[in-house]
């Protein structure tokens, strides 16, 4: 259970393990709330039973004691009193954690159903997934272009909602390297649960040579060229950016290296030339109510897109 990508009880970064201590504190005490409500309520069934001999009256009716009353009133205000007490204090020291001079500012904004990642000082914009090296505190500005999200990786984070015109921050500073999973965890509409968020920790020199590989563009060969005439005229260029086209679109994601990334769609299905040739001709198909309108192409006219993207890395 420890490997899983989303094991919530398996926290690797200072964030996450702070929630996860506090999680323990939570369900310990809930637990025993319950073997005693449970204890109580089997008791009550067992000692209190219908007998054979019962001739079905009513029982003696008998008012309650102070000292119950008293206690069963207290008792709940004091944990509550605690748990609130405890949590305020892990969620402030989280939240009142100093920055580190060389933290990873990076900009993430929801869309329906997909994830912008940017990185103003690496001059990087990608989509739905995040890259950070191990060790290093990343530093997340949280926004929303349209609907509330609520950005969550289990194993990094707690959960912090991306809200229509407002800014929220968040951190994380993973302490092991692999893949971690995250999730849009706050209903935005028709494809919510297939708004996925990969966080890719690498060791630092693999992190600098993915920056290097983001930040340079190769020009598609010329056997291409067809496609990228495709692309150019239609709609693809009013919602999508890509580098060496008159794209400039903000509306989806920005497609220069779109090779270089793991799955289509926010997680909806892997990134391949067959998926990827699905996507362009329906996308409906893969994610059904995505604003991805279908281009109605002929069959050469994808097969001229697809292998254009295709050299997209």
């Amino acid at each position: 259970m420890g490997d899983m990508p989303g094991n919530i009880f398996s926290p690797l970064s200072t964030p996450a393990r702070e929630i996860f201590h506090l999680s323990w504190l939570v369900l310990a005490v809930t637990g025993g709330i319950f073997m005693v409500v449970a204890s109580l309520a089997f008791y009550a069934v067992v000692r209190y039973r219908r007998r054979k001999n019962d001739d079905g009256r009513e029982p003696p009716q008998i008012f309650g004691s102070n000292q119950i009353e008293t206690a069963w009133t207290v008792v709940p205000v004091l944990i509550v009193l605690v748990l609130a007490m405890t949590s305020t204090r892990f969620i402030g020291r989280i939240q009142a954690a100093p920055r580190p001079p060389n933290a990873i500012d990076v900009t993430v904004v929801g869309h329906q159903w997909w994830w912008e990642v940017r990185y103003p000082k690496l001059g990087i914009v990608t989509a739905n997934e995040l890259h950070v090296p191990v060790g290093q505190a990343t530093w997340l500005t949280l926004l929303s272009a349209d609907v509330a999200h609520s950005f969550w990786v289990p194993r990094l984070a707690g959960k912090t909602d991306l809200i229509p015109n407002r800014v929220n921050q968040m951190w994380i500073e993973p302490e092991a390297t692999g893949l971690y999973v995250g999730q849009c965890a706050e209903y935005c509409g028709l494809q919510h649960a297939k708004m996925l968020i990969r966080v890719y920790v690498h060791p630092r020199d693999e992190f600098d040579r993915w920056v290097k590989a983001q930040t340079e563009t190769t020009p598609p060969p010329p056997a291409v060229s067809s496609g990228k005439r495709v692309f150019e005229s239609n709609a693809c260029v009013n919602c999508h950016a890509l580098d060496g086209t008159i794209a400039n679109g903000r509306y989806a994601p920005d497609l220069t290296h779109l090779m270089s990334r793991a799955t289509l769609a926010a997680g909806a299905a892997p990134n391949s030339p067959e998926t990827l040739r699905a996507w362009l001709k329906n996308p409906d198909e893969i994610k059904p109510g995505a604003h991805m309108p279908a281009m109605t192409l002929t069959e050469d006219q994808l097969n001229q897109l697809t292998a254009y993207l295709l050299t997209r890395r």
